[in-house]
C-alpha cells in the first residue's frame, strides 16, 4: 500500500509542477531574474503549497506514524557542517544555472527536452559521486 500511495503522491506532485510550469526552466529563471524581467508567479506557487501543506503538517506532527508506513523519516540533525553548505551552494548554483531542480526535472523528462535529460544524468551522476566520497564506515 506504501508504494501505491507513493505513486499516486507523485503523479499528483508531477501534475501540479506541469500545470505551475515549474518544469519550464525559462519559468524559474525568470523567477529567479529579481534585477531584470522579474516573474513573479511561482512565489504565488511556492505560497499556495506552503498555505495547503503547513496546516497538515502541524495537524500530524504529533503523530506516533504515518497513516501507510511504521515510521516518520525525517532528520532531526540541526547541524550546519560543510557538507551542508557546499551541498546547498550546489544545489542553488544549478537551479540558478539551469532553472530546474530535482522533481521539476525528473517530471520535464516527459516532455522528452534534451537537456532535461542532460541534466538528469548528471543530477544522477552527482549523487554517485557524493556517496563515493562519504568515508566508509566498518563494522568492528
Amino acid at each position: 500500500m506504501s508504494k501505491i500511495i507513493s505513486l499516486v503522491c507523485g503523479i499528483i506532485f508531477g501534475i501540479g509542477l506541469t500545470i505551475s510550469e515549474m518544469i519550464d526552466p525559462a519559468k524559474v529563471l525568470g523567477f529567479l531574474n529579481i534585477f531584470g524581467d522579474w516573474d513573479p508567479s511561482l512565489a504565488f506557487v511556492m505560497t499556495g503549497a506552503l498555505i495547503i501543506s503547513s496546516p497538515f503538517f502541524h495537524l500530524f506532527k504529533n503523530n506516533k506514524k504515518p497513516i501507510f508506513t511504521k515510521s516518520f523519516n525525517y532528520t532531526t540533525n540541526k547541524e550546519i557542517n560543510k557538507k551542508l553548505i557546499i551541498g546547498s551552494s550546489l544545489f542553488g548554483a544549478g537551479w540558478g544555472l539551469a532553472g530546474l531542480c530535482p522533481g521539476p526535472a525528473i517530471a520535464s523528462l516527459a516532455l522528452l527536452n534534451i537537456n532535461s535529460a542532460i541534466f538528469v544524468v548528471a543530477m544522477f551522476a552527482g549523487f554517485y559521486l557524493a556517496k563515493l566520497s562519504e568515508p566508509t564506515t566498518h563494522a568492528r
